[in-house]
């Protein structure tokens, strides 16, 4: 029992670990007269030990034989395959431009936001096929898409697009329906007799 380590042994163990600073030269009068509260504040408060994370090492980046990006993008039943290039901001969806493919405005908007969150609108070429779901949960396989491989591009903006949520796979999907009901949630009209 003798070996165990307790909460209470904490100040003790951490203690030990700080080396105490260096003794400071006496203040001459003038310098006594001038801040004498200060010095004894600073003197008196324990100074507590900082706890200073280590950042998260950089991951190495991925690129392929052209030195495109190339990353996976899912939302609802939507894949989107994305590769990334440096460019003009040009994005191209199945062939087609971003403004034919995603008509409303909303949609271009939503594949936009990786690149307006890292401060790199333009700076990138966009080629992506996507199948499956609606145009909704395509333009969010897009963005998922491009967010994943803007951070193999640029491992030094992983921070920042994680921070905005855009890393992580929405995990909402359509709810099944059930037997007995209409739908998932709704029953069947009502009939008194």
């Amino acid at each position: 029992m003798a070996d165990k380590k307790s909460l209470s042994d904490l100040g003790e163990l951490t203690s030990q670990a700080v080396t105490p600073p260096a003794p400071t030269p006496a203040p001459t009068s003038a310098e006594s007269n001038a801040a004498p509260s200060a010095d004894a504040a600073s003197d008196e408060a324990p100074s507590a030990p900082v706890n200073v994370q280590p950042e998260a090492p950089l991951r190495e980046q991925q690129l392929d034989k052209q030195g495109r990006a190339y990353a996976t993008g899912r939302r609802k039943d939507a894949i989107a395959r994305v590769w990334l290039k440096p460019g003009s901001g040009k994005i191209v969806i199945n062939g087609r431009e971003q403004e034919v493919y995603f008509a409303r405005p909303t949609l271009r908007l939503v594949i936009n936001q990786p690149f307006d969150v890292a401060d790199r609108r333009e700076q990138y070429d966009v080629v992506a096929t996507v199948v499956g779901g609606g145009l909704s949960g395509q333009a969010g396989a897009v963005k998922h898409g491009i967010a994943q491989a803007l951070t193999r591009y640029e491992p030094a903006l992983r921070g920042v697009v994680k921070q905005a949520g855009f890393l992580t796979r929405d995990p909402r999907v359509v709810e099944r329906k059930k037997y007995g009901r209409a739908k998932a949630r709704r029953s069947f009209q009502f009939s008194k007799r």
